[in-house]
């Protein structure tokens, strides 16, 4: 067995053994895109936008089945198995690739997507509804005010109908008591003033840029994974020749 079909079984069996990490790793990442989208569920305007997300569970639970099928396939040495490891991989590959492509867009998109439905909501806010629950939970979370400003408040429809002119309390700082934050803009130096938009995005923007990152580096691996079944392929066709001058068909 020469060092060609070594390194490629090498590979082939490390590749296949951390399938199921990988798996587990893309799980976690695809759960956390979607479910970072899921917290703005009211604000999104294309609901496409979890496809990536998506995408990359289900990589994730084929990838837990490739893994069996990758050593078996390996250490029997079947030209069959490895030709089916070979196309399973493959289409992983393009799908990681699809699921990065799309990430890179909706990255792109992210701010349009969200811009519309965002200062609508806040100008039906009421206090009461559950966007309006939404919206208390995003200005507490992310510490903002506003959709780019605290000021985004004064031309509302709860700025006018409040008799003190405030904005909502879940624009006050982290950590001032609620009995001494009325929300009165008078009271400016216990409020949060910068806008929820941003951060909104910045926030969307870093969980993609992680998942883009991640799915990049695992179809790198099934690249390696296929040059590496190709190798061993051709070395078990290359056994099975025999020239006619040879004792086996003498």
């Amino acid at each position: 067995m020469d060092c060609g079909v070594i390194a490629s079984k090498s590979v082939l069996l490390l590749i296949s053994l951390i399938f199921w990490a990988a798996a587990a790793g893309l799980s976690y990442v695809g759960g956390h895109v979607i479910d970072a989208y899921k917290s703005y569920d009211p604000f999104l305007q294309d609901k496409y936008a979890l496809l990536p997300g998506v995408i990359i569970i289900c990589v994730a639970v084929v990838m837990f089945i490739i893994g069996l099928i990758g050593c078996c396939a390996t250490i029997r040495e079947s030209r069959v198995g490895l030709g089916i490891f070979l196309i399973i991989i493959l289409m992983i590959f393009i799908a990681e690739v699809a699921a990065f492509i799309l990430g890179f867009i909706y990255r792109g998109k992210v701010k349009t997507d969200f811009r519309d439905p965002m200062e609508q909501a806040f100008r039906s806010y009421d206090g009461k509804s559950e966007d309006s629950h939404v919206i208390d939970f995003l200005q507490e979370e992310l510490q903002c005010c506003g959709v780019h400003n605290y000021t985004d408040w004064i031309n509302s429809s709860w700025y006018n109908a409040t008799a003190n002119s405030s904005v909502p309390v879940s624009c006050c700082k982290q950590g001032v008591e609620k009995a001494n934050c009325t929300g009165q803009l008078s009271q400016l130096q216990l409020l949060n003033q910068e806008g929820c938009e941003e951060k909104v995005e910045s926030g969307i923007q870093s969980v993609l840029s992680y998942a883009m990152l991640v799915v990049l580096g695992f179809a790198i691996v099934k690249f390696f994974g296929m040059l590496s079944v190709c190798v061993l392929t051709c070395k078990r066709e290359n056994d099975g020749y025999h020239p006619l001058h040879s004792g086996v068909f003498a």
